[in-house]
């Protein structure tokens, strides 16, 4: 037997009662149970939604008479988030708020992919490869520091290249930011325009497990 799929949804605060609804009607009534992973719905037919939310309740609990309402009026909250994305081939560094990007840079900067060859030449390709690692990562952070300094920074949001991404939130000049709360990773392309603007928008999103049924 093959293994139920699953797939991942980005729904914002306003749109959640309507997609719960919609979910109800394709799988059957729901199960609701709240989980340390989330508010997790089961239906009828076998088919499983976890809900969490974008972000801590840190004292601010969405309001409502029942959990869907609660997560929807918590998604909807505006909340101050520093957004770090950076893969080889470029990088994106934001403040981001309400699904809407408030202050931002994004640059190309390219590092060679690895080489499968050998020897000495391989060695100073691994140099090379390494002195334009450190330079984006660099180049990254001073961008942070300055836009994120701009606003007050609740939390931060990684994404693209996990080792990147982790290597400038830790250098020096973001030192001040290390005790925020760190945000579900987030998986994107090589950072442009578009692609902040969707992060964005998932970043302040519930952000929903979906396994269907076998």
């Amino acid at each position: 037997m093959s293994s139920p799929e699953t797939r991942v949804a980005f729904v914002s605060g306003d749109r959640l009662p309507g997609w719960v609804d919609r979910f109800a009607a394709s799988h059957g009534a729901l199960a609701e149970e709240e989980l340390d992973a989330g508010l997790q719905l089961r239906a009828a037919d076998g088919a499983v939604a976890v809900l969490r939310a974008p972000w801590p309740v840190d004292g601010r609990p969405g309001s409502g008479h029942d959990a869907i309402s609660r997560l929807a009026s918590l998604a909807g909250q505006p909340r101050s988030i520093g957004t770090v994305l950076v893969r080889r081939g470029g990088y994106s560094v934001a403040v981001v708020s309400a699904g809407a990007v408030l202050t931002s840079k994004t640059g190309t900067r390219h590092v060679q992919s690895r080489t499968a060859a050998g020897g000495w030449s391989q060695q100073r390709f691994a140099r090379r490869r390494a002195n334009q690692a450190d330079a984006l990562v660099e180049a990254v952070a001073e961008h942070a520091g300055r836009i994120f300094a701009e606003h007050r920074v609740e939390y931060l949001a990684p994404g693209g290249d996990r080792t990147l991404a982790d290597q400038v939130l830790a250098e020096p000049v973001l030192r001040r930011y290390a005790g925020l709360t760190r945000l579900a990773f987030l998986d994107v392309p090589d950072p442009r325009a578009a692609v902040l603007k969707k992060a964005a928008a998932e970043l302040c999103s519930v952000r929903i497990l979906v396994t269907d049924p076998q």
